[in-house]
């Protein structure tokens, strides 16, 4: 069966650093997979480049049998709107919209109208239980409830992939722990992959694989549990 989103051998240095040397990662519909390794390691560059914000230098990066470094920049943008969504170590909420217009944004830029794109906004924000800031800007929220609401921001476009990079390394282990557990649920809910880069073994838990970078090449582990 071919993969959702696929990588193959990659490279990539920045300058004279190699962070990338022959990484490769398959994730398949619907499946969540840990990229775990130590600060440095290239699992950040790895991500970057699945979801076609980074060109490798060499290899592959392939989504739905196409390959991303083919596609024109206008492409990609497009799929990064529309296929990807996005949630950060820091959230990356924009400081001046309201957290509801926050989670409307991906909507408005993809030509949905106000009404509508802040009605599916609205929704979304109940499902991860922050419904009560929508009309607060991120500033005014706590930790916990930004990371919730760019979770919901990530995921109102209806994504085939959620990428997350460090999603509850600003937070304590108990809104660490709400954000994984909302995260996951809402992405099996919506047959959504998830590739969660993490240095934690307990966000890597809430994984169905684990792959682990380490020295920019990458090798899949086995996961008891």
């Amino acid at each position: 069966m071919t993969a959702l989103l696929e990588a193959v051998k990659l490279r990539k240095a920045f300058g004279p650093t190699p962070a990338l040397d022959g990484a490769g990662l398959r994730v398949d519909a619907g499946e969540i997979v840990a990229i775990m390794g130590p600060s440095g390691s290239g699992k950040s560059t790895l991500l970057h480049c699945l979801a076609g914000i980074l060109k490798p230098d060499a290899g592959t990066v392939r989504y739905r049998d196409v390959e991303l470094s083919s596609m024109p920049d206008a492409k990609r943008s497009e799929l990064r709107r529309t296929d990807f969504g996005f949630v950060f170590q820091f959230g990356q909420l924009v400081p001046e919209l309201s957290c509801l217009e926050n989670v409307a944004l991906p909507l408005r830029l993809s030509g949905l109208k106000r009404r509508e794109a802040q009605a599916r906004a609205t929704e979304w924000l109940e499902r991860l239980e922050v419904a009560d800031v929508a009309a607060k800007r991120p500033g005014e929220t706590s930790g916990g409830q930004g990371q919730r609401v760019a979770v919901a921001r990530a995921l109102v476009t209806g994504p085939r992939v959620v990428f997350a990079d460090e999603p509850t390394g600003a937070l304590d282990s108990l809104n660490g722990e709400r954000v994984l557990r909302l995260l996951v649920t809402a992405a099996r809910e919506t047959d959504a992959a998830v590739v969660l880069v993490t240095h934690e073994a307990r966000v890597a838990a809430y994984s169905d694989r684990e792959v682990v970078v380490r020295d920019g090449r990458s090798r899949e582990v086995e996961i008891v549990r």
